[in-house]
């Protein structure tokens, strides 16, 4: 199995198991993050709204993702199927389009979420970082 794939299989099962449901429950009590954008997406073969925590970076026109696993990922195989998404920030929601940007520098991008450890963080999970832009509508 290659590194890339061992990352991409142990970040999904941590994302899972630990990191989703302890974001989802903080965000219940009211304690959230400038850093955590929620994503929702329509489910490529379900067509059902799926809804996911990242790290993210909102300006007046929309906001950037970065997703590690690039298109590997769930909800980046959603959004190459359907463009159209939702995020809330804050505890606004917004539409939008999100499009890949893969000239988009990926490291440099991370460090705007949080800054070096954020990006450190981030450059430790991933196996094929892809840059993603959400237009607001």
């Amino acid at each position: 199995m290659s590194d890339g794939l061992r990352k991409f299989k142990f970040e999904r099962q941590l994302g899972r198991l630990v990191m989703n449901p302890v974001v989802a429950t903080l965000d219940k009590l009211g304690v959230r993050s400038r850093l955590i954008v929620e994503l929702e997406t329509t489910g490529a073969k379900t067509g059902l709204a799926r809804r996911v925590p990242l790290a993210g970076r909102a300006d007046e026109n929309g906001v950037w993702v970065i997703s590690q696993h690039g298109r590997r990922a769930g909800w980046a195989h959603n959004i190459a199927v359907h463009p159209e998404v939702r995020v809330r920030v804050n505890d606004q929601w917004r539409t939008g389009t999100a499009t890949f940007e893969p000239e988009d520098d990926v490291r440099s991008r991370a460090r705007t979420f949080g800054g070096t450890a954020t990006a450190l963080t981030m450059r430790a999970m991933e196996s094929d970082p892809i840059s993603v832009r959400i237009t607001y509508r």
